[in-house]
């Protein structure tokens, strides 16, 4: 059963609140685009595919009220989420539309259903390096839920599956916002692909015992040098998958690929609340005196990475550009 994270209904933007899963399957109604903005801030949508997408169409609401000032629906959207690239590539993309007098909302559109082909053609590029029976383990939701549908590396897990290759997922809880344990996990039933959660901390001891044949993860943001921004906890994965000979792959539509920034040093890494890291959902495990650091990124270098698989194919990091021409 494939999910759609967001329907666009003309008026309005229908969005699955991931806050809520997987509890709990809530449609929230966006009409605005500060409902658009709130929701990538608040993190009822996340993953940098879907970020993109919904700001595209949360930008079209802006517009048909801020018809004089679209620069103002720009900015408010721009400055939901600072470290995924896909958000200001899509907004560029829309203010670029508008600016040539193009129909925006079928550029909207475009941008939705170029960001699910893309989806599917990693999966046939990524297939190609899934060993039958193969046990992989993954960071973070990159999913159906985390763009168009499909999904990125979750999308190549996906394709692996139907070609019938029988893999096994491990599935990293990832802490603090467990995208991996509420979301991947009930993606992965949903669909009927064997897997397991396990805390983040086990991953090391699971490759130390031959358990893990692949790590493949998703990606927020790619510099020209190949080095990947991607959810906290992906340059750990990436260490041990180093000191472990096991390959560590990253799946990425090309519009993840920042053309401006050239090594992982530049990139923004976001700072969200202590209160995330200090709770577990609404119940808190930690003193209420104590401080916390909640760092919602970190950065993988190129060097640590063994491909990039992208809609254009698969490429060294180092040579990730080729991907852009």
């Amino acid at each position: 059963m494939e999910v759609k994270p967001f329907i666009w209904k003309g008026d309005r933007l229908l969005l699955l609140d991931q806050r809520k899963l997987p509890h709990k399957e809530e449609w929230l109604e966006l009409k605005t685009y500060e409902d658009v903005a709130s929701a990538i801030k608040d993190m009822a949508v996340r993953g940098a595919p879907a970020i993109g997408c919904t700001a595209a169409y949360g930008f079209v609401l802006g517009v048909k009220i801020q018809k004089e000032n679209p620069k103002l629906v720009y900015e408010t959207l721009k400055n939901t989420r600072p470290t995924a690239y896909n958000l200001f590539w899509a907004l560029d993309r829309m203010l670029k539309a508008l600016n040539e007098g193009k129909d925006i909302e079928e550029e909207a559109k475009l941008i939705e259903r170029e960001d699910y082909e893309a989806n599917r053609k990693m999966g046939e590029h990524g297939n190609e390096l899934i060993p039958e029976g193969a046990k992989i383990l993954t960071h973070c939701n990159t999913g159906a839920l985390a763009t168009a549908r499909w999904g990125t590396a979750l999308g190549v897990i996906r394709s692996a599956h139907y070609s019938g290759k029988n893999v096994f997922v491990w599935v990293d809880e990832t802490r603090p916002y467990l995208q991996g344990s509420r979301l991947t996990a009930w993606e992965l039933l949903k669909e009927g692909i064997p897997h397991k959660i396990i805390t983040d901390s086990t991953a090391g001891f699971l490759m130390k015992k031959g358990l893990v044949d692949l790590v493949i993860v998703g990606a927020d943001r790619i510099t020209v040098k190949g080095d990947v921004a991607n959810k906290i906890g992906t340059y750990t994965l990436a260490v041990l998958c180093k000191e472990h000979n096991i390959p560590f792959y990253v799946a990425a539509p090309t519009s993840t690929i920042d053309p401006n920034i050239k090594s992982g040093d530049e990139i923004i890494i976001e700072e969200r609340s202590p209160q995330e890291v200090k709770t577990c959902g609404e119940c808190p495990i930690a003193p209420e005196g104590s401080d916390a650091y909640h760092l919602a990124f970190d950065v993988t270098p190129s060097e640590l990475i063994t491909a990039i698989i992208t809609e254009k194919g698969v490429f060294k990091p180092e040579e990730i550009t080729k991907a852009l021409e």
